[in-house]
């Protein structure tokens, strides 16, 4: 029989401990690490390889939406939280399982064969939707800060820091304090993330902040220059100039 090694993420001590009792009498589960927090979830997974997660979702430092977007696919997720908000839409179709706490005996057994089933199966796991995080969010709420990997570190951009953004292929590229990032995410899913009254798309390729843009240029006939404090030129197209005046109140 296969061993599954599992790693638990959860704030709360008495939470891991009653997951540690459970898998107790699991001979096919090994727990190789628990974390207290986001970042340590993050750091664990990426070295410990595990099989399977079982992750809170309100964590210090980074929550458990903000990990699921910087592990590996390859890595069963089975949701463990008392906030049953978060669970229907966003999870449906998204992790193994989704556990309310509190949970009986029962019904942890019941999700560790839904794990069994999922890392004993051929074909390659259906990747975890990124948008989760958006997706359980109520109607006008939208992120306030943006995480990246790089490498080993994971680094956490406040949305009130981003000055701009700039679609790359599969990724964005994101210029926050003089630095730029990687991530690995559609422009549309970043501009439906952030707040359309704070972040204007100017370009198909362009999101910008709107209070770093300090004047808008003619370019061509039907293009122009959004300038930004720093001196950046950030073409905007002849749509994006139109959302431009409308959101500025026609300045």
């Amino acid at each position: 029989m296969k061993t599954l090694r599992a790693i638990l993420a959860d704030d709360e001590e008495l939470a891991r401990q009653l997951l540690r009792e459970y898998l107790a009498d699991q001979p096919d589960f090994e727990i190789v690490g628990e974390c207290p927090n986001g970042f340590e979830a993050v750091k664990a997974v990426n070295d410990l390889k595990p099989d399977v997660l079982f992750l809170d979702i309100q964590m210090p430092k980074l929550d458990g939406f903000e990990v699921l977007e910087l592990i590996d696919d390859s890595v069963a997720v089975v949701f463990v939280t008392a906030f049953d908000q978060y669970a229907m839409k966003a999870f449906d179709a998204a992790a193994i399982d989704y556990l309310l706490k509190p949970f009986t005996a029962e019904r942890f057994r019941a999700s560790l064969e839904r794990v069994r089933l999922r890392t004993s199966a051929a074909t390659p796991p259906t990747p975890l939707p990124r948008d989760l995080k958006l997706a359980s969010r109520a109607p006008g709420e939208f992120l306030e800060r943006l995480v990246v990997k790089d490498g080993p570190r994971v680094h956490v951009i406040s949305a009130t820091k981003l000055d701009y953004a700039e679609a790359q292929d599969d990724y964005v590229a994101l210029r926050s304090e003089g630095k730029t990032w990687l991530k690995q995410q559609p422009m549309s899913g970043l501009e439906a993330a952030l707040d359309p009254r704070r972040f204007l798309r100017v370009h198909r390729s362009f999101l910008v902040n709107m209070e770093r843009i300090a004047r808008v240029e003619p370019n061509t006939k039907d293009t122009w220059l959004a300038i930004l404090r720093d001196g950046t030129k950030i073409p905007m197209s002849k749509a994006g100039y139109a959302r431009f005046r409308e959101l500025a109140g026609g300045e």
